[in-house]
């Protein structure tokens, strides 16, 4: 967990590696964050901080942000425990992760805000918590929501088809992701099951102002970092390229980190890498009427820190994009 004033990190807090400077885990954090780790339990951990992020497992946060929260902190939490507002759809999440499906601080949820700044950003700006969103939901709901905004596609046939890199699995080695066990392998897995449906429905269905259930099929490519995923919809009669261009680039009209990019030219994980921004490549298929849209982000970044930097920047009122504004790393 990190800690933080507003423009500067007061702690790093965690029960591992306790007391090393973090630049010794990450030596090209050398001259730029030299900072030990302190044990959650240690007296001398400061609390005169602004924010926390809880980048913590599920469970964590929903057990210890109270007591943050009383103290006037504003919490950022990267797991799914504040993702939702309601405790039914929660209770479905938490079954599908194998978490204990009663939240530990179920009060807190209606207070709770879904941290997609494209769609939440007045909502963030009152909040002191924040839910992150997941990778998977964050390059699904950027890449379809302006379809169902301007009714183009009928809501009933949307198929998101996703592809991440390993670096979505965490940073604890298991036999799956060890490098000669993932080179040149690729599978999909959690086959109509993934956690991450429930926030990318419920946030659709908000859109769009009626219930709506789509088909996700998450893949491991043997890629470090990256999600590209390829999104489905049958076009409402008489839409075409044209109309969708407008309407994405009308929903999206100064949003700092969304790039709208015609069927003109086709978009590369490598675009984003190491940013935080979230391409998006419209595309009609003609002969089907079928609207697909190829949205990629950097799935550590826009779909993670990157994320919960910005909601940050909205929350104590500062420019959205500082410290963001880079370009992706290529090659």
């Amino acid at each position: 967990m990190v800690v933080a004033g507003p423009l500067s990190c007061s702690a790093l807090i965690d029960k591992q590696d306790v007391g090393k400077p973090i630049s010794d885990l990450y030596p090209h954090l050398k001259g730029f964050c030299d900072m030990p780790i302190i044990d959650p339990e240690d007296p001398k951990c400061p609390d005169d901080f602004h924010a926390a992020f809880f980048a913590t497992p599920d469970g964590v946060g929903q057990r210890q942000a109270r007591k943050y929260l009383e103290k006037g902190i504003k919490v950022i939490d990267y797991s799914g425990d504040f993702r939702f507002n309601d405790k039914e759809i929660y209770r479905g999440y938490a079954s599908r992760i194998g978490k204990p499906q009663e939240h530990a601080s179920a009060d807190l949820l209606p207070a709770s805000v879904y941290g997609l700044a494209e769609l939440h950003r007045d909502r963030i700006a009152r909040s002191s918590l924040v839910g992150n969103p997941g990778c998977f939901a964050v390059s699904c709901i950027l890449g379809i929501a302006p379809a169902l905004e301007y009714q183009l596609i009928n809501p009933e046939t949307i198929v998101c088809d996703a592809k991440t890199g390993v670096s979505g699995a965490g940073k604890n080695p298991s036999p799956t992701f060890h490098y000669p066990a993932r080179y040149d392998a690729m599978n999909a897995y959690k086959v109509s099951g993934h956690q991450h449906v429930f926030e990318i429905e419920t946030e659709l269905s908000r859109i769009a102002g009626q219930g709506i259930a789509i088909t996700f099929t998450p893949h491991v490519v043997p890629l470090c970092r990256g999600i590209l995923t390829t999104i489905y919809g049958q076009l409402e009669e008489g839409q075409d390229i044209e109309r969708i261009k407008d309407a994405y680039r009308s929903f999206y009209g100064g949003e700092p980190f969304v790039r709208v990019i015609g069927p003109e030219r086709p978009v590369n994980t490598t675009d984003v890498r190491g940013s935080n921004f979230c391409n998006l490549s419209l595309n009609v298929d003609d002969r089907t009427g079928k609207l697909i849209v190829i949205s990629v982000i950097d799935n550590l970044v826009k779909g993670q820190a990157g994320s919960a930097v910005q909601n940050m920047n909205i929350m104590f009122g500062l420019d959205e994009k500082a410290g963001l504004l880079k370009p992706g790393r290529y090659p």
